[in-house]
């Protein structure tokens, strides 16, 4: 065989191409991107903490000036049924009452007084309940609140996150499907998923519509629009709205029933006062509830045991003057030692009254300035040059060794151990 062919047998004519999983030769591919690196020298460290404890304080005065452009006023009505008067009306306790006012200078003092009418009736859906009792509010406010004017009821000490509570509900039921009787006694809503109750003689299963612990404790206050007295020989209603309170994200989360069947689901055992022998039938059918909008809002539990849950809106200025409130007094906090208020109030650049964020805000402010100072008082006290590399841990000595060479000339560092490197 000829030396030449073997060559060309050993060489073809297509060369293979060589593959390689190295990163493409580029500064952001091969991490050589332009970076700074501060040097944190106690100068830079001093004017750093300054500079954002500025500006910590500005945002913490900014939200405290948002939260003082907000006027309310909230009424703690929890002894009404216990302490109000049934002829008269009598000033509410001081320490139940609260104010602010945007405009007031703090010299003027709000008050509130009721009064308890008893065997009372109200009309839910079309059925008169009698026998209620309504706690009847009478105001005075000492400026306009500008609109939109927001009512709101507070509860506290209601826990509303507690973790067989937040999950007792049933989704596809809330949603207007057809859910099973032994679908619903296995679901989250127990023990208020299904009930037993006796017709004509037999024990007859029902289920609960809707189930569980939140739609039971729903708050069944009513508060009446606040009504305007000793203005003129009319009395004046302001008009305010209980519509579109909730969040169109939950209200897509209900659905009403297409077919109830009448004989199969039973209010919940809070809710059958409101039903003729506490049944829904075809005169008094359950609630829409994609239109039942506190519902809705009552569905979206709180994370905390003190939390307003919003009533109605108006969009016109709540003119200062004296108002008579009459609410219907059902929900009973006695049960749990909780408390529920009335809260007129309005919103401000950053939403409702709340100082606490500004507070926050002012108290890390604080911090940075103490900081700065620190580090400027320990700079002028006791300077270190930068760079000084006889502070290196390895060209410090040792304490064994400082003591053996007691009574000898401390020598320097050589130029080796003040550059690290060995010479």
């Amino acid at each position: 065989m000829d030396s030449s062919d073997s060559t060309h047998e050993q060489s073809p004519s297509v060369e293979e191409k060589k593959t390689s999983r190295r990163p493409a030769n580029t500064a952001f591919r091969q991490q050589r991107l332009k970076a700074w690196q501060p040097i944190l020298t106690p100068k830079n460290v001093i004017w750093i903490f300054f500079v954002l404890g500025v500006f910590a304080a500005i945002v913490g005065g900014l939200l405290i000036y948002a939260s003082r452009m907000v006027s309310y006023v909230e009424i703690d009505y929890t002894d009404c049924g216990s302490s109000a008067s049934r002829e008269s009306y009598v000033q509410v306790p001081a320490d139940a009452v609260q104010s602010y006012w945007r405009n007031d200078n703090g010299t003027a003092t709000f008050t509130a007084s009721w009064k308890k009418i008893e065997n009372v009736s109200h009309t839910y859906d079309g059925f008169e309940v009698t026998g209620l009792t309504n706690c009847s509010i009478s105001f005075t406010t000492l400026h306009d609140i500008s609109a939109p004017v927001r009512a709101y009821y507070r509860l506290s000490n209601f826990y509303q996150n507690h973790r067989r509570y937040v999950n007792s509900f049933n989704a596809d039921q809330l949603l207007g499907k057809d859910v099973t009787t032994s679908t619903l006694k296995s679901s989250d809503c127990a023990p208020l998923a299904i009930e037993t109750v006796e017709e004509n003689g037999a024990n007859k299963t029902r289920q609960i519509y809707p189930c569980g612990l939140i739609a039971n404790s729903l708050f069944n206050d009513t508060i009446g629009r606040p009504l305007r007295v000793g203005v003129t020989e009319t009395n004046l209603t302001y008009e305010w709205n209980e519509e579109n309170i909730a969040w169109d994200s939950d209200r897509d989360l209900y659905e009403p029933l297409d077919d109830p069947d009448y004989d199969l689901i039973i209010p919940p055992p809070n809710w059958r006062p409101r039903y003729p022998n506490g049944r829904y039938n075809k005169t008094y059918p359950p609630p829409n509830l994609k239109e039942d909008e506190h519902f809705i809002s009552w569905m979206r539990t709180a994370a905390l045991p003190t939390f307003y849950k919003p009533w109605a809106f108006g969009n016109e200025t709540f003119v200062a003057g004296n108002y008579i409130v009459n609410i219907v007094d059902n929900f009973n906090m006695t049960e749990y030692k909780g408390r529920k208020s009335l809260v007129i109030t309005t919103t401000g650049p950053l939403g409702g009254k709340n100082d606490i964020p500004g507070i926050l805000w002012l108290a890390l402010a604080g911090f940075f300035i103490v900081m700065s100072l620190l580090f400027l008082l320990g700079n002028l006290l006791r300077p270190r040059k930068l760079g000084d590399h006889t502070l290196l841990s390895w060209n410090k000595e040792p304490p064994s060794a400082a003591a053996k060479g007691k009574g000898k000339a401390p020598a320097g560092p050589s130029i080796g151990m003040s550059t690290g490197r060995d010479l």
